[in-house]
């Protein structure tokens, strides 16, 4: 099973360790530090489309993607259930 993140990106779910909401993330928090340490590591792929609105974080690093995470909770929990 799979999540599409965006354009022509799709993740397997047994992959996926978190989605974050980039909107509520706090300026300065561990969050920024994370993404600051996956850009220093190359491990931070950015989804075209638009400003990123969530962090899909995976064991191999994270993705941003323009998709809000309601929405890709919402496609990984069908993917889930159609699979």
């Amino acid at each position: 099973m799979y999540l599409h993140v965006g354009a022509d990106v799709v993740v397997a779910l047994r992959q996926v360790i978190a989605i974050v909401n980039l909107r509520t993330v706090r300026k300065g928090g561990p969050t920024l530090e994370l993404l600051d340490k996956l850009r220093r590591e190359n491990r931070l792929i950015q989804v075209e489309g638009g400003e990123a609105r969530s962090l899909v974080l995976t064991d191999a690093g994270g993705i941003l993607s323009p998709i809000s995470a309601t929405t890709l909770k919402r496609r990984s929990e069908s993917a889930v259930l159609l699979g």
